[in-house]
């Protein structure tokens, strides 16, 4: 085997440089593809997570006196996994405050008149004459405080959201749907003493 000579080294084209080059090149794409990779998971995440935190809040309203501010304070806490007010672990976009609890009739609206508490609506079934009284189901929204609209999804990556600066090409805007959970009233906190 013939080693290269002096000579025939010095003439090879330098390298120098080239692989910090290629870096730039292809490291901008992996950066991009691999946050836009954990933001989709975080999508899949949130839209699956709101979809049980409505299911745990109409659990406990079916059986929690709806007459008691402080109990449904608490049940809206519990819901997003906590038990002072905040957001929902991950997420900054859903808080205590996007639960929206109702009571409905049988007709599925809001009563008029609402039982004073769930003694009193219990004889509201039982009456004829206040039927349209009688909570018959609890409806658990998650959704924006107020008018009710799907909460709009943020992006925790600065360049993937929109803004001042940013590149219109990789703005989302990505609501993330009002979950509504409908449940049949249980014994809405009473105790028959």
């Amino acid at each position: 085997m013939k080693t290269p000579s002096f000579a025939s080294i010095k003439a090879m084209p330098s390298q120098c440089g080239a692989a910090a080059v290629e870096l730039a090149l292809v490291l901008p794409i992996f950066l991009v593809l691999f946050f836009g990779t954990l933001e989709f998971g975080r999508l899949i995440y949130l839209w699956n997570t709101v979809q049980e935190v409505s299911r745990n809040a109409a659990r406990m309203a079916v059986v929690t006196d709806f007459s008691n501010a402080t109990a449904i304070t608490a049940i809206k806490r519990l819901a997003v996994f906590r038990t002072s007010d905040g957001t929902l672990p991950a997420s900054a976009e859903v808080s205590n405050a996007n639960i929206n609890i109702q009571y409905l009739n049988a007709a599925g609206t809001v009563p008029a008149v609402m039982p004073l508490d769930p003694g009193d609506n219990i004889s509201a079934c039982l009456d004829a004459t206040r039927t349209d009284s009688c909570i018959r189901y609890v409806e658990v929204k998650v959704c924006t405080a107020g008018a009710c609209e799907p909460i709009p999804f943020v992006p925790l990556i600065g360049f993937l959201s929109a803004g001042a600066g940013s590149l219109s090409t990789l703005s989302l805007s990505i609501p993330i749907p009002i979950s509504t959970v409908r449940m049949p009233v249980e014994s809405l906190g009473f105790s028959g003493t």
